[in-house]
């Protein structure tokens, strides 16, 4: 997949991942991108590696969806944990 598929497969795991985790996050739409394109390597490289196949096969599969917002959702929670309760007054 080139790296425009990987920007809008970020962009959408990431808006995902934060409906299915609601909640005031610091940072705004480029946070949401890094967080879903590095979700999505995530969400690959644990699917290869727990259960031996390749989960990111194009942009079209589900599979590939589904570990981009997997990650995601983990990449998410990562990144509340580290950043905390921080909120700007």
């Amino acid at each position: 997949m080139g790296i425009i598929a990987w920007i809008l497969i970020g962009l959408f795991a990431g808006i995902i991942a934060k409906m299915l985790m609601p909640g005031k996050d610091p940072g705004g739409i480029i946070v949401t991108i890094l967080i879903g394109i590095a979700g999505g390597l995530l969400g690959g490289w644990l699917g290869k590696v727990i259960f031996g196949v390749d989960s990111i096969d194009g942009f079209f599969d589900i599979s590939t969806w589904l570990a981009a917002i997997i990650g995601s959702v983990i990449l998410l929670a990562l990144y509340r944990i580290i950043t905390g309760n921080r909120r700007h007054a």
